[in-house]
């Protein structure tokens, strides 16, 4: 299996809280687990855009929610971009693919996917799976969640997004519920002054400057800073286990044309082959006996 990235003052998530007023906040800067996903496979830039700020995006709503498990964002289309999946746990380890189809040109999310889906989808370790559906609407990926975050979830959410060839980073805002802080002006102020924050600084200045730069008037409490990875839990063992539900007269079938099953994760581009003795290896463990019968 893949193993985790480097940690780097560049992959770190920073949340912050307004004292005395019902806004919360958060920065993610991506550098080594952006990179990770990047040389795996030479993304066309629209698609690189789209999925950077998809990174940060999940990332940024992962840390929002309190739960052990993942979450995992979605965008499906009939477009030039046919896929684009990005999972985040709730210790932030990521990882994500994209598949697309000829040539792309930047474009609304519309205009990239087609008709299509962007759904999110979060998958608790303990409890039931939840799903929300995003439209498709605005240019980008940030105006498509802060439409979401707004009907659905009823949290006004403000998101700053921005992906290039090295970083992928994002600011969220969200305005506490009632009794959160007795400054009643603080979110209008906060969106105002986080709206002057450019996409350049935004991708290279460090979190705590981008916070001191933004809100350095406010009373602000900082925490810790968690780490971002990138990491990919394949294994032989998960793929074996796939196999074995497509059913051994298949697979028997594939391995007879083909004289080799191979796998690839999407993911992270780890080959996993499969011979005749693979093959019945994998489903000998469905019958213990068969694993040691000669």
């Amino acid at each position: 299996m893949a193993d985790k990235t480097p940690k780097t003052a560049k992959d770190s998530l920073q949340r912050f809280l307004f004292e005395h007023a019902p806004v919360r906040g958060e920065i993610v800067q991506l550098e080594a687990t952006w990179k990770a996903v990047l040389e795996r496979r030479d993304y066309p830039s629209p698609l690189r855009e789209l999925l950077g700020e998809m990174m940060s995006a999940a990332a940024l709503l992962s840390a929002t929610l309190k739960f052990s498990g993942r979450l995992v964002m979605q965008m499906q289309g009939d477009g030039p971009v046919t896929l684009a999946v990005v999972e985040c746990s709730h210790d932030l380890i990521m990882r994500a693919t994209a598949s697309w189809e000829g040539e792309l040109k930047a474009g609304t999310l519309r205009q990239l996917l087609g008709n299509g889906r962007f759904a999110i989808t979060i998958e608790p370790e303990k409890g039931q799976t939840y799903q929300g559906i995003v439209e498709l609407e605005g240019h980008g990926v940030a105006e498509a969640l802060e439409r979401y975050m707004a009907r659905s979830e009823q949290l006004e959410t403000r998101l700053w997004l921005a992906a290039d060839k090295g970083f992928s980073a994002g600011m969220l805002l969200q305005r506490l519920p009632e009794g959160h802080g007795t400054d009643g002006d603080a979110w209008e102020r906060a969106v105002h002054l986080a709206s002057t924050l450019t996409r350049k600084e935004l991708l290279a200045l460090p979190a705590r400057k981008i916070i001191h730069r933004l809100f350095h008037e406010e009373d602000l409490r900082l925490f810790e800073p968690q780490p971002v990875y990138f990491f990919c839990p394949c294994s032989r063992e998960r793929v074996a286990a796939a196999l074995r539900l497509v059913g051994r007269e298949e697979l028997t079938q594939l391995l007879e044309e083909r004289g080799l099953i191979e796998v690839d994760c999407e993911f992270c581009n780890r080959n996993y082959a499969f011979d005749r003795g693979d093959l019945a290896q994998v489903f000998a463990t469905e019958n213990p006996a068969a694993a040691t019968r000669h």
